[in-house]
């Protein structure tokens, strides 16, 4: 009930898609993705999935299966595991490196199996079949989108070759800018033409004032600090200190180097929560925080993903006042570069949505 009264949220209030996330010990995410999609029409769907979980051949199917509940809403994001305990609850011991391998050909495999007609072979370093084709074929044509994350060579290796969107948590401009140039870097290394769209995550605190969406956030760090007072993580997948994944550790970095970035970037409660995913903030109006996260459209950031501490709440309040803010300004961009482009004649916006927002 609660779950569908949050996506209910989402949907009303102006996002694009939420995240169906994955653990180890979690609800399957697919099965609750098929539910919400049964009930609400057109909130979008991002599917969190771990290759290590199924065969790449029964993946697909599930995949397809649910592009065509959902009729076409359907984008997976593939997760490599970035903690090594956390991958061998489910029996995954591959080192980090050899996970991104594999993440990668089962990429490939699921593209091949969603578009494919014929029957085909696979002989690769991690799977093995012969004479498989799909009898459920997604809505989307030719496929549903990929999502993927990671911040380490290796991801950006396998996510710059197979990625439709890859995903960053939020740093600040100047770093997020050298991550987009490593991703871009590692799609024409794999002799891509295109690029990955950016996608980039925030954990946002606002209030009507300044300063009492300061008080909030400290009011929050305060609460953080209590429930991780013990030395115990927030959750059993995320440890409190020492994180294994280079996206955390980047995170921990710049919580070292300074609380505060850019507009509003407050890094405090990454450095609470020993990085454990998405945990920078943005802090502020709705005016200021929005005007951060157009920060980032100019950096090229097409996707901007949120979530608030009190998700259901938050879930409304950064719809009704940020995400119009944003929009509006996008929109306004938007035209006067495509004015600007018919001046000069230079290339203009790739086709599709300019910009998407993520809950």
């Amino acid at each position: 009930e609660y779950m569908l009264r949050l996506a209910r949220a989402h949907e009303d209030h102006g996002w694009d898609r939420v995240l169906f996330a994955y653990g180890a010990g979690s609800p399957d995410p697919a099965q609750a993705a098929a539910y919400v999609a049964t009930k609400l029409d057109q909130l979008q769907i991002l599917l969190a999935h771990r290759p290590n979980v199924s065969y790449p051949t029964y993946a697909a199917k599930t995949f397809a299966t649910l592009d065509q509940i959902s009729d076409g809403r359907l984008t997976v994001h593939f997760i490599t595991g970035g903690n090594d305990h956390e991958q061998q609850r489910e029996g995954d011991y591959l080192s980090k490196d050899d996970r991104y391998s594999r993440t990668r050909e089962y990429i490939q495999i699921v593209k091949k199996a969603w578009t494919s007609t014929e029957p085909f072979d696979h002989s690769g370093e991690h799977y093995r079949f012969a004479d498989f084709v799909s009898d459920v074929r997604p809505v989307q044509r030719p496929r549903p989108r990929v999502s993927f994350g990671g911040s380490s060579p290796a991801a950006y290796a396998a996510g710059g070759a197979e990625a439709d969107i890859y995903c960053l948590w939020g740093e600040p401009l100047a770093q997020t800018k050298e991550q987009i140039e490593s991703v871009r870097a590692a799609a024409r290394a794999a002799g891509r033409t295109d690029f990955p769209r950016i996608q980039v995550a925030f954990r946002p605190i606002i209030a009507p004032t300044e300063e009492l969406a300061w008080e909030k956030a400290h009011r929050t760090l305060g609460e953080i600090n209590a429930r991780t007072s013990g030395g115990g993580g927030l959750t059993r997948r995320h440890p409190l200190t020492n994180p294994e994944n280079t996206g955390s550790q980047r995170l921990l970095a710049v919580a070292d180097k300074g609380e505060v970035f850019d507009r509003a970037l407050w890094t405090p409660t990454a450095k609470a929560t020993g990085a454990a995913g998405n945990s920078t903030a943005l802090v502020g109006t709705p005016e200021t925080v929005a005007q951060a996260l157009l920060d980032y459209y100019d950096l090229g950031v097409t996707i901007l993903s949120a979530r608030g501490y009190d998700m259901l709440g938050d879930t409304i309040d950064f719809g009704r006042y940020v995400i119009p803010i944003v929009r509006e300004e996008v929109a306004r961009r938007d035209a006067q570069r495509a004015v600007e482009s018919a001046v000069v004649a230079s290339e203009t916006e790739p086709e599709g949505e300019s910009l998407a927002v993520d809950g």
